[in-house]
């Protein structure tokens, strides 16, 4: 089998192959990981697995965001309110991972936030709106 290599190799029958001198693809190493697939598919998919207190974290930071952006101070109000119950909940179950290191947000000083943001952004539009001289 070696020498039928060797002479493969000789004649240039490996030479056009594709990805010929080109370095390996990320994650292609030589220990073996019975889980290689599953980790494959996860980075096509773009998927990752955090443990719950990091989901949690990445989700009340999300929210708190929405919250800012909210439409009216009604839904950034539920927003908020809502992501509370879940760390709550979290804060008083023992971790399954890390630490959550958080604590509710207050609402109200999200919504104080919210209406200078919101009024910040009128502001903005009304100077950068210019009358057209016709």
């Amino acid at each position: 089998m070696d020498k039928q290599i060797l002479d493969a190799e000789r004649r240039g029958e490996f030479a056009e192959l594709a990805g010929a001198g080109k370095p390996l693809p990320p994650g292609t190493d030589t220990t073996y990981d019975e889980l290689w697939w599953i980790r494959q598919k996860m980075a096509r998919e773009g998927l990752s697995v955090l443990p719950p207190t990091l989901a949690l974290r990445k989700e009340a930071e999300d929210t708190l965001a929405a919250a800012y952006a909210a439409p009216s101070e009604r839904i950034a109000r539920k927003l908020i309110t809502d992501v509370n119950v879940r760390i709550r909940d979290m804060m008083f179950k023992p971790p399954p991972g890390p630490p959550l290191g958080m604590k509710p947000y207050d609402v109200e000083e999200v919504v104080r936030e919210w209406h200078a943001r919101q009024t910040a952004t009128a502001k903005a539009e009304e100077t950068a709106w210019v009358p057209s001289a016709s």
